[in-house]
C-alpha cells in the first residue's frame, strides 16, 4: 500500500502543488511552518476523511480559495486507486474513489495510515481520551462500521449532556432522559467489543516490541478499562449491555446532580504497565516515550495481518524528540512499507534510511 502521487489545490498554505512518493522512506524536509504537516496531513485525510489537527473543514482550505481538492494516485489491495476529495466550507466534504462517490468511513477499505507525532509522545501520561483517541482511529481503519456506530453514539452522549445540563430549566427534559440512556447502553456495549478485542491485539503486538526496545529489561502490558459493572468485555453485547444498564440505573441521580453522563463508552481507558507498575504514574520520561513508539509500531503490525499490506507510516517531526538509541530503533522496524517523514533538516536521516528526500518551502514541494 503507498501513495505514489498526491496533487493539492487550495490545501492549508498550498496554492497548486504535487508531490511523487518513493515506496519506501521519504523525508520531508524544510524550516518551520513552511507546510511539511500539512503534506502529511493531506495524506492522512485520504484513510480517515477528515484532519487529525482539526475538527473543521473550513480551516483546511487556503484563505484564497473558496474549496480545496486533494487528488491522489494510490496502490492499493494490488490495484491503482484515484482518490479524490473537495472541501468546502459550508458544504458537506465530496469524496470519490475510481470516480464513485464514497463515504468518509469507506476511505479506510483503500489507504490506512498510521500517524506518529510529538503529541503521541505524552500518550501514556496524558488523560484516557488519548488513548481512547489512538484505539478509535485505529479500529475505525480496520472496522468502518466502527466509524458510524462511533459517531452515533458521540450523538447520543451530546444530546444527554444537553439535557443533564438544563432540565433544572426546562423540567420536561427528562421526559427523554432514559431514551438517550438506553441509546448510549447499546452502543456503548458494541463499543466496548470491538475495544477489547483491539486491545488484546494491541497487547499481544506491542509486547515483543517493547521487549526488544528495552533489550529485553522490560515487560510491556495493556489492560483494558470499562464500565465497572461490566463483567466480561467479550461477552456478547447483549450482555454488555445489561452490565452498563446496571450501571446507568445505580448512577442516575449522580448524572442529574452532577450534570455529566457517568455511564458509557467515553469513560474507556487503556491501563499500561511496564513491569507490573503503572506506566502513568511511574515511567519515567524515557520508558513512556519507548512505551507510546511500542504501541504505534504494534498498530502498525496489527495493520500487516489484518489487511496483508503495510499501512502508510506517518512520522511527523517525532525524530527530533528522540534520542539516537531510539531514532535508530524505529529506523530499523520501518521497512517493508512506506513512510514519510518529516523533519526540519535531514539530519542525515535519508542517508540512514536510503530514502528520497523532498523539500518544502512556503508551500512549494521540491525533490
Amino acid at each position: 500500500m503507498r501513495i505514489e502521487k498526491i496533487a493539492l489545490n487550495g490545501f492549508r498554505n498550498y496554492e497548486w502543488e504535487s508531490a511523487e512518493f518513493a515506496p519506501g522512506t521519504n523525508v520531508i524536509t524544510g524550516r518551520n511552518a513552511q507546510g511539511k504537516t500539512n503534506l502529511l496531513e493531506s495524506v492522512y485525510l485520504l484513510s480517515a476523511g477528515h484532519s487529525f489537527r482539526t475538527r473543521f473543514d473550513r480551516e483546511l482550505v487556503n484563505f484564497e480559495y473558496s474549496s480545496a481538492d486533494i487528488l491522489a494516485e494510490v496502490q492499493s489491495h494490488e490495484r491503482q486507486q484515484t482518490v479524490h476529495i473537495v472541501l468546502t466550507p459550508g458544504q458537506t466534504k465530496k469524496i470519490q474513489v475510481n470516480g464513485v462517490k464514497k463515504k468518509s468511513a469507506e476511505l479506510s477499505e483503500i489507504v490506512n495510515t498510521v500517524l506518529f507525532s510529538p503529541d503521541d509522545l505524552n500518550l501514556i501520561k496524558e488523560g484516557a481520551a488519548q488513548r481512547r483517541r489512538l484505539m478509535d482511529e485505529a479500529i475505525s481503519q480496520i472496522r468502518p462500521r466502527y466509524a458510524e456506530l462511533l459517531s452515533s453514539f458521540n450523538r447520543l452522549y451530546e444530546h444527554k449532556t444537553r439535557i443533564l445540563k438544563d432540565w433544572r430549566e426546562k423540567p420536561s427534559l427528562l421526559e427523554t432522559l432514559d431514551e438517550f440512556s438506553d441509546g448510549m447502553a447499546r452502543a456503548s456495549a458494541q463499543l466496548i467489543r470491538y475495544r477489547a478485542a483491539f486491545a488484546l491485539r494491541l497487547q499481544e503486538a506491542a509486547a515483543p516490541i517493547h521487549r526488544d526496545f528495552s533489550d529485553n529489561g522490560e515487560r510491556l502490558d495493556i489492560r483494558y478499562q470499562t464500565v465497572s459493572t461490566v463483567r466480561d468485555v467479550y461477552a456478547s453485547a447483549k450482555e454488555i449491555y445489561y452490565d452498563i444498564c446496571d450501571h446507568q440505573e445505580r448512577h442516575r441521580q449522580a448524572e442529574l446532580d452532577a450534570g455529566q453522563c457517568l455511564t458509557g463508552a467515553h469513560k474507556d481507558d487503556l491501563e499500561i504497565c511496564i513491569n507490573e507498575k503503572s506506566a502513568r504514574n511511574f515511567a519515567s520520561q524515557g520508558q513512556t516515550r519507548t512505551a507510546a513508539l511500542s504501541l504505534k509500531l504494534a498498530e502498525r503490525e496489527i495493520f500487516l495481518k489484518e489487511t496483508g499490506e503495510y499501512p502508510i507510516l506517518l512520522l511527523d517531526d517525532v525524530l527530533s524528540e528522540l534520542d539516537e538509541r531510539r531514532q535508530e530503533f524505529v529506523l530499523n522496524r520501518i521497512g517493508g512499507g512506506q513512510t514519510l517523514i518529516t523533519c526540519c533538516e535531514d539530519e542525515g536521516i535519508s542517508q540512514r534510511t536510503g530514502g528520497k528526500v523532498l523539500f518544502v518551502d512556503n508551500g512549494r514541494i521540491r525533490g
